[in-house]
């Protein structure tokens, strides 16, 4: 699928957020998405493939939107990468669709953590490889591979957004609070 979405693959992936968040990932039907979008269910099998294909595109483009596509332009944004890393960890915790799938579906999420990378976690390491290679250059990085070090910090900052609430008796407000703290330290030159 195509950076740039046309009308009617917005209006069916925004249908589908709005499906999942009523009724969530398994109980969602094409039926449903493409009467909320206005379509029929066959522009949305062709445009997706399916249920499945509709929801790897509505996660891709939901969760790509959160993440930054490279370092700030100059004079933007003088925090370091370990401060911003936590502030998109703290919206990517709070996303409601993400928040509904880690809730009540959280197997669905277990092919991302145990198996593979999803599209938008290479979007993530790509653009966090970048964004080190920036701040090493700059010498506000730890020297060696940026793309190892951007494997590294996805794999931190994903433990964060997905388990912070593990523990009822250790408040997810704490957890997420320790983050950024311990990716400023791992970024430390």
């Amino acid at each position: 699928m195509s950076q740039e979405l046309d009308t009617t693959a917005r209006a069916v992936l925004d249908a589908a957020r709005a499906s999942v968040l009523a009724f969530g990932v398994r109980r969602m039907a094409l039926t449903d998405v493409a009467r909320r979008a206005g379509v029929s269910r066959m522009t949305v099998y062709r445009r997706f493939g399916g249920v499945d294909g509709v929801l790897r595109a509505l996660l891709t483009r939901e969760l790509a939107l959160l993440i930054p596509g490279g370092p700030p332009a100059p004079g933007t944004d003088d925090r370091g990468l370990g401060v911003r890393l936590a502030d998109v960890a703290a919206r990517l915790r709070a996303h409601p669709l993400l928040a509904k799938v880690r809730r009540d579906e959280p197997e669905l999420l277990a092919p991302y953590v145990l198996e593979r990378l999803g599209a938008t976690q290479r979007h993530a390491v790509a653009a966090l490889t970048r964004d080190v290679a920036d701040a090493q250059s700059r010498g506000e990085a730890p020297p060696g591979d940026p793309a190892l070090l951007a494997h590294v910090l996805l794999l931190v900052v994903q433990a964060f957004v997905l388990s912070a609430g593990i523990d009822p008796d250790l408040p997810a407000g704490r957890v997420m609070g320790e983050l950024r703290p311990l990716l400023e330290r791992v970024l430390a030159p």
